[in-house]
Formats: C-alpha cells, structure tokens, sequence
C-alpha cells in the first residue's frame, strides 16, 4: 500500500526491547568525522553491484542513504545502504546469500519496521578496507522514504548541511569523550534530525 504524508510525518518510536542479536561486530566502530570523500559515491555503487549480484530480483530497491551520500558533508567513514526486499521477514531470501556477499547479520529489530541490520567492517582480504552499514527494510517503508527526504532536502538546503556538519562534529567529540557507544552518539542528533526533517516536511507540504 502506497505511503501517505501522515505514515512517513509519523514518529515511530522502538525503546529497543525488540532487538534481537544475532552476532557481534568484531570491533567497536570509531566515532570520527571525517571530511568528505570524493571515493564514497563509487564505493556505494561497488557496493550496490554486490548486493545486486548477491540478490537478484529479491532486491527491490538499493539506497545510498546517511551522510556519505550527500556532497559536500563531513561524515563517519562508513557507507551506509538501505535495501528493500520483497518480504523482510523471508530471512532465507536474502541473509545467506548476503552472508557469502561479505555482509554479517547482527540484529533484528520487529517492533522497528522489521529492521534487519547487517555490517561489513572492511576487514575482508578483497576489500579496500571500508565498512558499509546495511539497513533492510521490507516494500512502502517510511523510513527509508524519511532517509531519502532527509538526504535530498541537505542537498538543497546549504543552511541545513552546515547546522547538521556542526552537530555532528560536537556530538561525535562529546561521546567520544564520554566512552558512548554508536547509537548513544545517534540520540546526541536526534533532536536535531528531527527539527531538520520538519523543515523538509513543511517544504513538502506534509505539515504546516
């Protein structure tokens, strides 16, 4: 079924109690920004060939979302995707066959639009030694269509990108000050985000 403004202006709120691990990252990722990377638009596309290869028709749609896919924009050295598929609770669709591809599953969330989360830490004799985070939604996602608001209005907005490179530099200092982890480091941003996304929204027309 299509998505509305009202399913994609929605805040969906998971306290985390669903998360459902599945395996380890081998190392903790460092929380450190970096100034942009003329590399990071192909080593998405690599990476979408990969997936692509791996999945065949059971991949619907390969995003290059998060900070790395807007010019310009300082960012974490990671290489973050969404991918949507026919039916994410079909995990033999598609986690086998991510696995060979170099992907590890690390966690289901359910109450979270069946979010699926698998990482590459680019440690893989083949690779030029980049991580990639893959995020794995089911078809008619809001989220996925907030990333992509998200990422189209930064490229527009020259305003915004700098607001959000600014945050983002204060925020991955304090936690990296204060020994936070990653997603601790992401609700430093939230508030943010959110007043970012609204500016977005309104341009849009979904809320006044």
């Amino acid at each position: 079924m299509p998505l509305t403004p009202e399913d994609i202006v929605r805040k969906y709120v998971d306290d985390g109690s669903s998360l459902e691990r599945v395996n380890q990252r081998k190392s903790n990722l460092k929380i450190a920004i970096v100034e942009p990377n003329p590399a990071w638009p192909q080593r998405f596309l690599d990476v979408k060939a990969r997936i692509d290869a791996a999945l065949g028709s059971t991949a619907l749609a390969v995003f290059h979302a998060g900070s790395t896919s807007v010019p310009g924009l300082p960012a974490k050295d990671v290489i973050d995707v969404d991918l949507v598929v026919r039916d994410v609770e079909d995990e033999a669709a598609y986690v086998d066959a991510l696995g060979r591809a170099g992907f590890v599953f690390l966690f289901r969330e359910p109450a979270w639009h069946q979010h699926r989360f698998f990482v590459d830490e680019g440690d893989r004799p083949l690779d030029d030694g980049y991580p990639v985070n893959l995020h794995v939604f089911g078809p008619d996602c809001p989220e996925v269509e907030r990333h992509r608001i998200f990422r189209e209005w930064l490229v527009r907005s020259p305003d915004d990108r700098h607001l959000y490179a600014t945050v983002k530099r204060e925020c991955a200092m304090a936690a990296e000050t204060a020994g936070e982890s990653m997603q601790e480091y992401t609700v430093r941003k939230d508030k943010v985000v959110g007043e970012i996304l609204d500016r977005a929204f309104r341009d849009l027309g979904y809320i006044k």
